[in-house]
């Protein structure tokens, strides 16, 4: 049985680093990163390009399961319960064990991140109201305020590898 692993939480918290870090560290993986499938331009957030994503999401990780890798990783701003609920419903004709963890941190922290990170020129105000909503998520929460990335890794492996 394929053992799905969801990283989610706000922008710039570390998603990304972390399902990267835990992909070198898991064999017959698969690692998908949901920025990935956003790389549209020009970059519009609305009913049409969400559910592109989503869909291109779930056909991703279908194929991912279908071809039989023991752990597929999604990292994506999953921000609100329904997302996750709406994208799982699209895997529900396949035996998948769904484990989610969610990364947070505290504001301050987070902001600092968002500001230096020239390159994707994100909104703090953005990520901040993200990482409210995905503290009302139904998941494990790490904080990658006091937790370093390779810590984290460790305590997702020790729950998934069980």
């Amino acid at each position: 049985m394929t053992k799905l692993i969801i990283i989610n939480g706000a922008p710039g918290v570390g998603k990304s680093t972390v399902g990267s870090l835990l992909f070198s560290k898991l064999s017959n993986s698969a690692f998908l990163d949901g920025d990935s499938v956003w790389r549209i331009n020009p970059f519009e957030v609305n009913v049409k390009t969400k559910k592109i994503v989503v869909q291109n999401i779930a056909f991703v990780l279908r194929n991912y399961i279908e071809a039989g890798y023991e752990y597929v990783i999604l990292a994506w701003v999953l921000h609100r319960q329904t997302i996750i609920d709406r994208l799982l419903s699209k895997l529900d004709d396949f035996k998948v064990k769904v484990y989610v963890f969610t990364l947070v941190a505290d504001e301050e922290t987070l902001v600092d991140r968002v500001r230096a990170d020239a390159k994707t020129k994100r909104n703090h105000e953005i990520a901040k109201d993200r990482l409210r909503q995905s503290l009302e998520l139904r998941s494990k929460k790490l904080d990658t305020t006091v937790l370093e990335p390779d810590e984290i890794v460790d305590i997702i492996l020790e729950a998934v590898t069980r």
